[in-house]
C-alpha cells in the first residue's frame, strides 16, 4: 500500500523545512509532494533541498484546494496524506498518529486536531475539528471529489468533511499534542491577515449553504 504526503505552501520558506524534516523520517511514506501555489519566496527552493522531495511550482497563487489538486494529480498513492506547510512542533509520531488508521485499515480517513499547542489554535479546532488541513485519506475517496469543490479554496477541508458525511466514511480524529501553526495575522501583518481570514470564512460558509 503505497502513501504519498502532499504538503500544498504558498510563501512558507521559514516553515516549510520543519514540516519536511518530520514527514521525510517516516518510513511508512513513499513520496512527498511540494505544491508550490504561486509562492515569490524561497518556498520551492527550500523544498527542492531536501533529497527525495518532488516539488510543483505553479506559476500563480490559485488557492489551497486548487493545489492540493496539483499534487493529487501528481501520484498514484492508494493513501494520500495531507499537511499544512506552516505547522510548529510537528514530529514523526504526530505523522505516523495521522496515518497508521488509515494505513491499517481502521478509518477511511483520520483527522489531526491541534492539543496543547497554542491557546488560540487549539480552541479554533477543538470547536471546528472538522476545518482541519492534516489528514490521511484513501485514495478512491479523493478520486470521488469532483473538480469543482477542489477549486473552493480554503473550503475544500469542509467540502471533504460533508463527502464523508454522506458517503458514511469512517472518520476518526486524532490529537497532535504540541502542535500548532502560524496565524494569519502573523504571517501578513493584521490587516492583511484578517482579510484573509475573513476570505477564509467566506470560502467555508458557502460549503456549508450547500
Amino acid at each position: 500500500m503505497s502513501v504519498s504526503a502532499i504538503i500544498p505552501a504558498y510563501n512558507e520558506e521559514k516553515h516549510i523545512g520543519q514540516v519536511l524534516y518530520a514527514v521525510k523520517r517516516v518510513g511508512e511514506i513513499d513520496d512527498i509532494v511540494v505544491v508550490s501555489d504561486g509562492s515569490t519566496d524561497r518556498t520551492a527552493e527550500v523544498a527542492c533541498g531536501f533529497d527525495g522531495v518532488r516539488v510543483i511550482e505553479l506559476p500563480q497563487n490559485m488557492g489551497k484546494g486548487y493545489a492540493m489538486k496539483a499534487g493529487l494529480d501528481n501520484t498514484s498513492a492508494s493513501i494520500v496524506l495531507f499537511l499544512d506547510a506552516d505547522l510548529i512542533g510537528l514530529e514523526p509520531h504526530h505523522v505516523r498518529a495521522l496515518l497508521l488508521p488509515v494505513f491499517h485499515g481502521a478509518a477511511d480517513m483520520v483527522l489531526g486536531v491541534f492539543c496543547s499547542g497554542r491557546g488560540m489554535t487549539d480552541l479554533a479546532q477543538k470547536l471546528t475539528p472538522f476545518l482541519t488541513g492534516q489528514r490521511a485519506v484513501k485514495r478512491w475517496v479523493l478520486d470521488m471529489i469532483s473538480d469543482e469543490m477542489w477549486s473552493t479554496g480554503y473550503g475544500i477541508e469542509m467540502a471533504l468533511t460533508r463527502c464523508a458525511r454522506k458517503w458514511n466514511l469512517r472518520v476518526m480524529e486524532v490529537p497532535l499534542y504540541g502542535v500548532t501553526h502560524v496565524m494569519k495575522e502573523e504571517k501578513m501583518g493584521a490587516m492583511r491577515g484578517m482579510a484573509e481570514r475573513l476570505k477564509m470564512y467566506w470560502e467555508i460558509a458557502k460549503q456549508l449553504r450547500m
